[in-house]
């Protein structure tokens, strides 16, 4: 289960000084400081049969290693997300182009994923590309991870920027997430965002249907 809050932020200015924040740092793990190049392709059939089902695959690029995601179900209100996922490496450089459902068998699931795709084939509806500086912390005896993510949203409507600010639960309560991320909005004007990176690239996309 994914337990995340999610806020856009104004500027990369912005997002400097949260990522030097003098308090932030005392609550900070610096040995998991890391600037991570991620790239995303997010798949779909022709008619959107996952997105009417709730669900999302994601093949991502993380550095050097190559993580295919599928995520369902769930809720987001007032910037708070929380969703089911499975995460699987893949190491075939294909799966960016023609990603097979079969990777996430051994799951209730990923066999129900493969039984709603049946012979329909995926296909690449839009990208993500952006630069996710992330830090482990602990708040109130909770272990979360912040990330700041500053790039593009790509679709063949155009490209809208990335800049947001990720705080996802590990271990611990949500309420301290919860808190955490509400501090920092407060000091640092940050908007609440329901809406996910795949979520924004389709109502690009809509545009334009």
């Amino acid at each position: 289960m994914e337990q995340e809050v999610k806020y856009a932020i104004d500027s990369k200015a912005t997002a400097d000084a949260i990522w030097t924040d003098p308090q932030l740092a005392r609550l900070a793990d610096p040995s998991t400081s890391q600037a991570i190049v991620m790239k995303a392709v997010y798949f779909d059939t022709k008619d959107r049969l996952l997105a009417r089902n709730n669900m999302t695959l994601r093949v991502r690029a993380e550095g050097d290693m190559n993580i295919a995601t599928l995520k369902w179900g769930g809720c987001s209100a007032n910037g708070f997300h929380e969703r089911n996922e499975i995460n699987v490496p893949v190491s075939e450089d294909t799966s960016f182009i023609q990603p097979s459902a079969d990777m996430f068998r051994g799951s209730e699931e990923g066999e129900t994923l493969v039984e709603l795709l049946g012979e329909e084939p995926l296909l690449n509806l839009l990208e993500t590309r952006f630069l996710r500086r992330q830090i482990r912390l602990t708040y109130n005896g909770s272990l979360m991870e912040l990330a700041l993510d500053c790039g593009s949203i790509i679709t063949d409507a155009g490209e809208e920027p990335i800049m947001e600010m990720e705080i996802e639960l590990y271990a611990g309560s949500v309420e301290d997430v919860l808190e955490l991320g509400d501090k920092l909005a407060r000091q640092y004007g940050l908007i609440a965002e329901d809406r996910t990176k795949f979520a924004r690239g389709l109502a690009m996309l809509e545009k334009i249907a």
